[in-house]
């Protein structure tokens, strides 16, 4: 048996998928304890080919091949899991790459805590694959620690939705029948928190193990997805944040989703209101996210700016074409702010965690009234 199999969904990344398979290759534990599975998404470049290439030069490098287009992640990797014989699971986009010690730190740790699965620190690169000068988490503020799902400050902050930094016990993922949502985006998001309410024996490691790239927008692959904010793209968000938030709910843990869904109402609100989609399917995407942008009064969690309460007031009240309008506006002065203050715009800060956390008992309350 392999110590790890790492499964990669592959679609026209054949710029990057080399140096992610050397980045494998050359890594400090023994490549014969590794198996890689790739799962080609019928791709249109040399992606394919690639592929190949290592799996006949490599006997645990194994070439899987769709022969239909999925769009997202979500199919490829549960193909990938039918074909992994590793005694733990890890997952890596094609477009990214590993520190040289990233399999040998996480199966460790993941062996020494005896965890289900174990989550890890990892850092941003240019499209070239600089390195950018930090890490996502400060190492010197988030040691490693053990997670829990009733822990709203540290855990929640350190369990980002990417499968991608962490490693998964194979025989857990497999007893609790741990699937991806296949044709929506945000698969990875379901399949970790899915995880992570079936398990208390889930640990963070502050180490940097994963290389996540920065793509170009209209650098098509792996990201592409996301990338592409048309209607179609919405109504696969839609259909997979209900799940998510389903999910939730039927395991009981609302509260620990609160702090989930505050920060994907941020990111997708900005997201739909600089997407250049027409107006009549913005309206129409508001109609079928009503629901979820409702969510915002139930569980009591206020939109991190003013002008975002204002278009979630006006979704809540179907005025739709005066929410569009807000949109408008914003999305002008948007578009002349650097682009890092519109991502910081789109995350909420310390003080909207803590306003949220402040609101906590009161939730739990009429929870249960």
């Amino acid at each position: 048996m392999y110590k790890i199999t790492i499964i990669i969904p592959v679609y026209n990344t054949e710029k990057y998928l080399k140096e992610l398979c050397d980045s494998i290759c050359n890594q400090t534990m023994p490549l014969e304890d590794i198996q890689v599975v790739m799962v080609d998404d019928a791709s249109t470049d040399n992606s394919a080919q690639i592929m190949d290439e290592y799996a006949e030069k490599y006997s645990n490098f194994v070439s899987v091949k769709l022969e239909k287009n999925n769009k997202v992640a979500g199919t490829a990797r549960n193909i990938g899991m039918k074909y992994a014989e590793g005694k733990y699971l890890m997952f890596a986009d094609a477009d990214d790459f590993y520190m040289k010690d990233a399999c040998e730190n996480l199966y460790n740790e993941i062996e020494e805590k005896e965890a289900d699965f174990v989550t890890a620190n990892y850092i941003n690169t240019d499209f070239d694959g600089k390195l950018w000068n930090r890490s996502i988490f400060d190492k010197n503020k988030y040691k490693s620690f053990k997670l829990s799902i009733y822990d709203y400050d540290k855990s929640f902050y350190v369990l980002n939705s990417g499968v991608w930094n962490k490693i998964f016990r194979r025989s857990f993922v497999e007893e609790n029948n741990m699937k991806f949502l296949e044709e929506v985006p945000a698969e990875d998001a379901y399949f970790t928190t899915s995880c992570f309410m079936k398990s208390d024996k889930v640990y963070y490691c502050n180490k940097v193990i994963y290389c996540y790239r920065q793509r170009n927008k209209g650098d098509l692959g792996t990201k592409s997805v996301s990338f592409n904010c048309s209607k179609e793209y919405f109504n696969g968000i839609n259909k997979a944040y209900k799940e998510i938030y389903e999910n939730f709910k039927k395991n009981g843990f609302l509260a620990f989703y609160r702090f989930t869904y505050a920060k994907n109402m941020s990111y997708m609100l900005y997201k739909f209101i600089d997407s250049e989609i027409e107006d009549e399917e913005k309206i129409h995407i508001m109609k079928e996210m009503q629901w979820f942008y409702n969510l915002s009064i139930e569980l009591k969690v206020p939109a991190v700016h003013k002008s975002q309460r204002m278009i979630i007031e006006k979704i809540h009240e179907k005025e739709y074409e005066e929410a569009l309008n807000y949109c408008k506006i914003i999305a002008d002065i948007r578009r002349f702010l650097p682009k890092e203050i519109k991502e910081k715009m789109c995350k909420p800060d310390a003080k909207m965690y803590k306003e949220i956390n402040e609101y906590t008992a009161e939730f739990e309350r009429n929870k249960n009234v």
